[in-house]
């Protein structure tokens, strides 16, 4: 993070605790600047970059230290002497999306044989950059000081020549798309192989020929589409009423997505009594009315731990397929941007409709029937990116996002928004040209495109592609 100092050595092992010695009070402490820190995080900046290093003449100040969302760090000793700092901040101006720079690291002099300060600003300012929702974290360091930074993780991207001294651009590897494709989608391929869902694409896999993957399953013989999804446990707990809504909501998105009209629903529900179950139910009922659409039946059993799934039928005669895109097709996201962070959910869940009227969850609902797009996939529990990397695998692509030109409200992190359950938001692909219908109240734009090759880039608007997702997202390949 230019610019910066020498070498910093890795802190010692901690063994007070293992070995049964008196726990050792910390050398350091990194912690978020106070206005106090800041300005003393400003002198040693002009200490060292200005006094010691000569880089800069009278004062290494610049636009980004007036910048309102920045954040910076300070290593404080236990008695408050700041002895370090770094500080980060969006790349570009205007809205803030999930590009971020770290920059100005520095460490006092006196401080440089505790050992450790600045590799523990660099690990904490990677966590904030994670924390503000940043998909890309750079910064631009000195060359003799790279190899810290690569010991730490990050890659080396190229080299340049900033104030007359040789630096290195570094980029972290913000693994967030990854790990939650990783934790929610990776396992399927194998885990499901004995039920059709190997290598097997004929009548007998899962979804069968061309429908492998996607978010329903066209019923042999009919013009029947059924999709069928659990809720998890923890939120049958903490928000039952909630917890009953979703389980409509994620099914009619699931038959949304293929072009289908519902009929029905029935649903199979286990509580640990009669007034959980009553709760739960309750949010059924709710979303069943907003939607006007049936549950026509199911099962329900009482004093056993909480449960919930629900299975969709709708009707359409030829449903729109997750895997009928191909390499050049133009990516868009149709989504309901209104609404908020569901509480007790912030970052992972946005509520758009539960405040809606039902003419607008069916106007919404019956967007891919209505436009007949070349795939569609409802964004789920892999967020946007990981979403769009299921329907890329089905297509036997990869897919590159404009992050820029994405939908997004403004209450959400490009991070929260890419990795979150949406509410309603249908990603589609189609040839260039192809123009949607009105969705309602959802905002819809084109942010991307299907490309040879598999998983998923970020664009960036200066050209830059990161990945996000490396390869394949379940494993089941092109549908």
């Amino acid at each position: 993070m230019e610019p910066r100092t020498a070498h910093a050595d890795p802190p010692p092992l901690e063994v007070s605790i293992l070995s049964g010695l008196p726990r050792q009070v910390p050398r350091f402490r990194v912690e978020v600047a106070s206005p106090q820190d800041e300005a003393a995080y400003l002198t040693l900046r002009r200490d060292v970059f200005v006094g010691e290093q000569g880089l800069f003449t009278g004062d290494d100040r610049d636009e980004t230290d007036d910048d309102p969302r920045r954040r910076v760090l300070v290593a404080r000793t236990p008695e408050g002497r700041v002895v370090g700092g770094v500080r980060l901040a969006p790349a570009t101006a205007g809205p803030d999306i999930g590009w971020w720079r770290g920059s100005r690291l520095v460490v006092a002099t006196g401080a440089r044989s505790l050992g450790g300060v600045g590799s523990a600003l660099v690990r904490a300012a990677c966590a904030h950059a994670e924390e503000v929702g940043a998909l890309r974290f750079e910064a631009s360091v000195q060359a003799v000081n790279a190899v810290l930074f690569q010991r730490l993780g990050w890659e080396r991207v190229r080299e340049l020549d900033l104030h007359g001294t040789p630096h290195v651009l570094v980029r972290y590897p913000v693994e967030r798309v990854q790990r939650l494709v990783d934790a929610t989608k990776a396992p399927l391929a194998a885990l499901l192989a004995d039920l059709g869902g190997g290598a097997d694409t004929g009548a007998g896999a899962l979804g069968g020929a061309g429908f492998r993957g996607d978010d329903g399953a066209p019923v042999p013989g009919t013009d029947l589409v059924a999709a069928c999804d659990a809720i998890v446990p923890s939120m049958l707990e903490r928000d039952p009423v909630w917890a009953g809504w979703c389980a409509v909501l994620v099914n009619l998105n699931d038959l949304a997505a293929m072009g289908a009209t519902p009929v029905g629903m029935l649903d199979a529900l286990a509580a640990r009594d009669a007034h959980q179950a009553q709760r739960i139910v309750s949010g059924l009922r709710a979303a069943a009315t907003a939607w006007g659409v049936p549950v026509l039946g199911g099962h329900t059993q009482l004093g056993v731990p909480a449960a919930l799934s629900v299975t969709a039928l709708g009707r359409t005669g030829s449903p729109v397929p997750a895997g009928g895109g191909r390499a050049g097709d133009e990516v868009r996201l149709t989504a309901d941007l209104c609404g908020g962070w569901r509480p007790g959910y912030r970052g992972a869940q946005w509520d758009s409709t539960s405040t809606r009227r039902g003419e607008d969850l069916r106007a919404m609902g019956s967007f891919v029937a209505r436009s007949r797009p070349d795939a569609a996939k409802d964004v789920s529990m892999a967020g946007l990116v990981g979403t769009l990397g299921m329907l890329a695998e089905a297509s036997g692509t990869g897919a590159e996002i404009d992050v820029a030109a994405v939908p997004r409200p403004g209450a959400a992190s490009v991070g929260d928004w890419f990795t979150c359950f949406p509410g309603f938001a249908m990603v589609t692909a189609s040839r260039p040209g192809w123009e949607p219908q009105h969705a309602g109240p959802a905002t819809s734009a084109a942010c991307g495109r299907l490309v040879a090759g598999a998983g998923v880039g970020l664009r960036w608007p200066d050209g830059e592609v990161t990945r996000a997702v490396r390869d394949t997202v379940t494993g089941w390949g092109p549908a």
